[in-house]
């Protein structure tokens, strides 16, 4: 609910965003924008480790990619398509918080 919440506190002060659209993709929690600013977002927990969940980005952009070169050290990463986060950690907003500019990855 936390992560929940990041994301649409990340979307209201974002200029170009707008209104998210919840909505369920592959039985997970997905959140996309409704100007078509950004890529979709979706969390989910992992089936290979209970402890853990993800953030899930369209596996055909840059995003990953591009967020491996700037917290390289700071997250765990499955292909390119997620951000691995423990459970049992904090989420950590701030980092996470410029993640999920992927809200904007079509404005770029």
């Amino acid at each position: 609910m936390e992560l929940r919440q990041l994301i649409f506190d990340t979307a209201a002060k974002t200029p170009g965003v707008g209104e998210l659209e919840e909505t369920l993709m592959w039985g997970q929690p997905s959140y996309l924008t409704k100007s078509k600013s950004g890529s979709t977002i979706r969390i989910g927990n992992r089936k290979q480790n209970e402890n853990e969940y993800a953030i899930y980005f369209h596996c055909q952009t840059t995003l990953v990619a591009d967020f491996r070169k700037f917290y390289s050290d700071d997250f765990k990463y499955e292909g390119n398509r997620a951000i691995i986060l423990d459970a049992k950690d904090d989420i950590p907003f701030y980092k996470i918080d410029q993640v999920l500019r992927a809200l904007i990855y079509h404005l770029k």
